[in-house]
């Protein structure tokens, strides 16, 4: 064989060579995996996506449960997890007198009691600066009655000054403008009640 002929065989081979170790190298290789997705950093730079916590209910609630025989001998409830942890005396409106004929229409302003729903409870004061209420007291949302009279300025208080000390001049003092209120020993007992668990945030007037 000539020195030419055998130069064209090396060649061949040699190429031969190299499509074979390509075409292994094609079957041998491995795909390549996708790369995991990546969670969308947070907003404190975190690794994980930012989820807002979910809401937890207090489970304390305030019940208003109106006495249409007395108004002024209604009760006010501290409910706790379904059960009346404490009750306590309470008026809503101007009582049964003639005079105040209206206390159990709740769209009377100034003189009825409370109208019946669901109210929200704001944070409780041991100084509240009223102008007319003083000491402590607890602002309640606006209401609208039946016939879509708005009460505003509710509260749940007592009949006391500013620094809390007692004004309060016996059954006639349960008296109010629409109010929740309470005496000072009572509403004094409420807030330590109250002090014990999460502020509740709602109130059921029935």
């Amino acid at each position: 064989m000539s020195i030419a002929s055998l130069g064209r065989v090396r060649s061949a081979l040699v190429g031969a060579g190299a499509l074979t170790v390509l075409a292994a190298g094609l079957v041998a290789a491995p795909a390549t995996a996708a790369a995991p997705a990546q969670p969308t950093p947070g907003r404190h730079g975190s690794g994980a996506a930012h989820h807002r916590a979910p809401r937890v209910a207090t489970n304390t609630s305030l019940t208003f449960v109106r006495n249409a025989s007395d108004p002024l001998d209604s009760r006010l409830q501290v409910i706790r997890l379904g059960k009346v942890l404490a009750s306590y005396r309470a008026g809503s409106g101007m009582g049964l007198k003639k005079a105040h004929s209206a206390a159990r229409n709740e769209c009377a302003v100034g003189r009825g009691w409370l109208p019946k729903g669901i109210y929200t409870v704001g944070p409780r004061s041991t100084r509240y600066p009223g102008v007319k209420i003083h000491g402590y007291a607890i602002p309640l949302s606006d209401k609208k009655c039946h016939d879509g009279t708005r009460r505003t300025q509710l509260l749940i208080h007592s009949k006391m000054t500013k620094s809390g000390g007692s004004l309060w001049k016996g059954t006639s003092s349960y008296e109010s403008n629409g109010c929740i209120k309470l005496s000072p020993s009572d509403i004094r007992k409420l807030f330590r009640v109250l002090a014990r668990y999460p502020r509740p945030t709602r109130l059921t007037v029935v």
